[in-house]
């Protein structure tokens, strides 16, 4: 009878070694460990009919059989390969060979393998070629043998990946955070982008000083200037007191403009002005006050389209463009998908209380087979309705089908309403914005204070509008 398999960490790759020399397999060990940025439980057999009971006994990620050590399994080594492939179905076959000759690698091949390398082993290769067997052959479990970069981070100031791709990125915010020149984050929407602007924040110098962003697209366009660059008492109706933009609220710190790519022509110009000066004007105020910022931005858009459209100003581009970040897609990096999920599984099974024993198997193939639009925030918020629908124990590919089917038959729902026509119901954007503020505030059961910190207002700004409101309302009512 074969010994039992090894305990371990589930969340590691399983690897099984068929290869009769024991110095050959340590040699292995040694290798994988060193390049590894999470060792996988190495399994070892020596030889075919071993392997074989070890197959039968457990589930294994990769696979790796010495071509000169099976022969006892059957009386050629091409069907003792093919024998174990059909047992080790869903893990990476890889068979290894001392000669390395064409006719052995047609011969693997031919049994079913998924590749053929001869011997020794370079541990780092060895790994990179894994992963891409892995995404080419939708092995979601041998993907979490991801090489070791030069530290083998799985987590970076907010980040959560081993990738090579987000490896990278970590040196990049490390090499750049030091310095004052402006930074361009680039990415899809729910990559991280504002996560990015932090760790810069926060691994610079000015950690210790204020982190302000500002969402360029969430704001009115005839506010934005405003809330950017600050405002005078007196500059327009309902501007009833001095007010400091985020410019001024982050002097000495990062100011962090988020979906520059929305911000209107002719406030570029003035950002522009502010960027070469140092120097901010409050609106309806002649005056300039120095300010002393490190200006980061960000777009999930293209922007040498949005110059080309005429949309955005080539010379503010490369004003902000000096230390570029690029932020890679979910589906770039399929690394980092079972990390994220179950890094956000024991997050969100803390907060509510309950046990999850991790991903199934085809849990795991189904996650990093999937495109993810919505990059890590799809996936995140995927985690967290599981976590909330299922008692606990383990995630299985039944449970994301059935929260994907629930999801998407809600959405149906919402959109496959017979078409009405809503012209006549549309309220002025004040109403609208009004609506949207005293909700807030009711839902706070009046605190002003805390209403504004959910809606990333400052009170004042309350106060301002709700005056202005009922100077409206009061003109209407005199013109009645």
């Amino acid at each position: 009878m074969p010994t039992k398999l090894p305990q371990g960490d589930d969340s590691a790759a399983r690897l099984l070694l068929v290869d009769r020399d024991p110095a050959s397999g340590s040699a292995i060990a040694v290798s994988l460990a060193e390049s590894l940025a999470f060792p996988p439980r190495l399994v070892s057999a020596a030889n075919g009919r071993q392997a074989a009971e070890m197959l039968r006994m457990g589930q294994f990620d990769v696979v790796l059989i010495d071509l000169s050590s099976v022969g006892d399994l059957a009386g050629d080594a091409e069907e003792a390969v093919a024998r174990l492939v059909r047992l080790a179905a869903g893990a990476l076959a890889i068979v290894l060979s001392d000669g390395g000759s064409v006719s052995s690698a047609v011969a693997a091949m031919r049994a079913g393998a998924h590749d053929f390398i001869a011997k020794p082993l370079s541990g780092s290769a060895f790994v990179a070629r894994i992963g891409e067997l892995a995404q080419r052959h939708g092995k979601a479990r041998a993907l979490t043998m991801e090489a070791r970069s030069a530290d083998g981070r799985r987590d970076f100031c907010g980040f959560v990946g081993v990738s090579s791709q987000m490896q990278f990125v970590y040196q990049q915010i490390e090499r750049i955070a030091p310095s004052t020149a402006p930074v361009f984050i680039t990415g899809e929407s729910g990559t991280g982008k504002e996560v990015c602007a932090e760790a810069l924040h926060t691994r610079g110098p000015r950690a210790n000083k204020r982190f302000v962003a500002i969402n360029c697209a969430a704001i009115p366009r005839d506010l934005l200037e405003s809330e950017l660059f600050g405002v005078v008492r007196g500059a327009f109706t309902g501007a009833h007191e001095d007010r400091k933009g985020a410019a001024e609220l982050a002097h000495g710190g990062t100011l962090f403009l988020d979906e520059i790519g929305e911000m209107d022509l002719s406030l570029q110009a003035k950002l522009l002005r502010f960027l070469q000066t140092g120097s901010v004007s409050r609106v309806g105020e002649a005056s300039e006050r120095p300010v002393d910022v490190r200006v980061v931005c960000a777009t999930n858009r293209n922007p040498m389209q949005l110059i080309a459209d005429r949309s955005f100003r080539e010379d503010l581009f490369y004003r902000l463009h000096v230390l570029p970040i690029h932020l890679p897609p979910l589906r770039q990096r399929p690394a980092d998908i079972l990390v994220l999920a179950r890094h956000f599984l024991a997050s969100y099974a803390a907060e509510e209380g309950k046990v999850f024993s991790g991903f199934s198997s085809d849990t795991a193939n189904l996650l990093v087979a999937r495109e993810w639009p919505g990059n890590v925030r799809q996936l995140q918020n995927l985690v967290r309705r599981l976590v909330v629908m299922v008692d606990g124990g383990e995630i299985t590919a039944e449970m994301v089908t059935a929260a994907d089917i629930e999801t998407r038959a809600l959405s149906n729902t919402l959109t496959e309403q017979p078409p009405v026509d809503r012209r006549q119901s549309i309220l002025p954007m004040w109403r609208q914005e009004q609506r949207i503020i005293e909700d807030a505030i009711a839902s706070f059961s009046g605190n002003i204070a805390l209403a504004a910190a959910a809606l990333e207002l400052s009170p004042s700004t309350i106060y301002r509008k709700r005056q202005s409101w009922a100077e409206i309302e009061a003109n209407r009512r005199g013109a009645a």
